[in-house]
């Protein structure tokens, strides 16, 4: 059994009801923290041989485009206050974790700040680290590391990272969700082994 999971059920359109063949569906939650115990939860309660997370984000500037679908290659722990150097984490803490199966969409780093960047200098210094911006990846993919379970992830840029962020991911994030389901099941990443 492999497990497909999303921040919230809206953001895995009509595979909630009607997932593929051989995949549990569920969801973590919204933010890191809640991401990540609610995956490390899962996991340890359903043993998959794999994860698939599927879900939306903002993009920091021109390299994603509103619309476009990718596969983080990696994710980034950090902070705006970090990058002003204005504070720190300890040298041993995990902050980039791997993606650890390959799926057959673009590869970008995907930055996963605490809370959603509003500002223009946020936007400037984030976008230093990745393209993309998303609250839960880093919980998902530190739970299914820490278990050794193979995990990836599918993302559609929905909005630009900013002050109209909010507003732009109110507008897009259902109609271009059900576009990422389409790709995907287009891609046949759900019968990938």
């Amino acid at each position: 059994m492999k497990l497909l999971l999303a921040a919230f059920a809206p953001e895995l359109g009509d595979l909630k009801e009607d997932p593929p063949r051989g995949w549990c569906v569920d969801t973590t939650g919204v933010g890191a923290s809640t991401a990540a115990a609610a995956t490390a939860f899962l996991v340890e309660r359903k043993k998959p041989e794999r994860v698939l997370f599927v879900g939306s984000c903002g993009a920091y500037d021109e390299r994603l485009p509103i619309g476009t679908v990718f596969a983080p290659d990696c994710v980034l722990a950090t902070s705006v206050e970090e990058e002003r150097g204005e504070s720190y984490r300890p040298s041993i803490e995990a902050v980039r974790w791997l993606c650890t199966w390959e799926l057959p969409f673009p590869h970008y780093p995907v930055v996963t700040p605490p809370a959603i960047t509003r500002s223009e200098d946020g936007v400037r210094l984030l976008g230093r680290m990745g393209p993309a911006e998303h609250l839960e990846l880093n919980g998902v993919f530190a739970a299914c590391n820490a278990a050794g379970v193979p995990v990836a992830a599918a993302l559609i840029v929905v909005n630009e990272v900013g002050p109209n962020a909010h507003e732009q991911w109110m507008k897009n994030h259902k109609m271009l969700g059900q576009r990422l389901i389409g790709v995907l099941r287009a891609s046949g990443a759900f019968e990938m082994e």
